[in-house]
């Protein structure tokens, strides 16, 4: 069985659509409709529902695709180990975050790239549910996210970083005078907010729970950057992560206000996949992150 076959099986999958598909593999789609017809032919069983389009996967389709997710990956990692014995590791590191991680991310960067020349990265903003998908289907090398809160099973962690949380609200608005800021009063606020598929959120509010208090924010939204914009617009203020506050520091138009009493510090890190063996791009990204911790 030839892995290229594999491959424009799991393009397809993941496509749903022969097209698109073709073009992620850098084939034509002849090319890969008869890939996935030899394939077929190999297998002695249909897996692909398809009427000039892609429907769905048949259920020996379904059968099939985590062993081939598992055959790529497999196959991936013996080029990896290979190349590594001549030299640096070599290769793309495929890295999940949670929008709370992201403003982490470049320090995982720095550290990972300059440790190790050879390798590239790659991020993708993902909700930490969707990362502990993707590590399990093999579409992601490794995850930031939350430890201590759901945390994700069968994995590798480094912990990096702790998290607490804080107002920031208008620097001309009606808090102007104040650096902090009491739950209750925060909750009463106009909020705009995480939507509560975000962990996050989720954390927030078993946070604000345990004090009585229930959060009722006037805008949802699934990216800080959205909440920034609903802030600077006014008058809306929003609880958000100190990372992020501390990667806009001067903005003229913001301030920040610590919450009073403090909620409790959640605890993030580095999520890899515990699999043996693992990866020279595993390895790597453990030692850059352990050197980060």
């Amino acid at each position: 069985m030839q892995v290229r076959l594999v491959r424009y099986f799991l393009a397809l999958v993941r496509e749903r659509h022969f097209a698109r598909a073709a073009e992620s593999c850098g084939v034509t789609q002849p090319t890969l409709s008869a890939g996935i017809s030899a394939l077929e032919r190999q297998l002695g069983k249909r897996l692909i529902l398809r009427d000039r389009r892609f429907i769905s996967l048949t259920p020996e389709g379904e059968a099939l695709l985590p062993w081939a997710r598992q055959l790529v990956a497999a196959q991936e990692g013996m080029t990896s180990a290979i190349a590594a014995t001549q030299g640096d590791v070599s290769g793309q590191f495929r890295l999940g975050a949670i929008p709370a991680a992201l403003p982490y991310s470049g320090h995982i960067a720095e550290a990972l790239l300059t440790a190790r020349p050879g390798l590239a990265l790659s991020v993708l903003s993902l909700t930490s549910r969707e990362i502990v998908r993707a590590l399990a289907d093999y579409e992601i090398d490794g995850g930031l996210t939350y430890l201590d809160h759901e945390p994700p099973a069968n994995v590798l962690t480094v912990p990096l970083w702790e998290e607490r949380y804080c107002l920031l609200t208008r620097a001309d608005g009606p808090l102007r005078a104040r650096d902090t800021l009491s739950l209750a009063d925060a909750a009463e606020l106009p909020l705009c907010l995480l939507h509560q598929g975000m962990q996050n959120r989720r954390i927030l509010d078993a946070r604000m729970a345990e004090h009585g208090i229930a959060l009722h924010p006037r805008v949802t939204a699934d990216s800080y950057v959205t909440l920034f914009s609903m802030v600077q617009a006014g008058p809306f203020a929003t609880i958000l992560p100190d990372s992020y506050a501390r990667l806009f520091p001067d903005l003229d138009w913001a301030r920040t206000l610590s919450l009073e009493p403090a909620l409790p510090a959640s605890h993030l890190g580095l999520v890899l996949l515990d699999r043996s063996p693992l990866t020279p791009l595993a390895h790597a990204a453990i030692e850059a992150a352990r050197a980060l911790s």
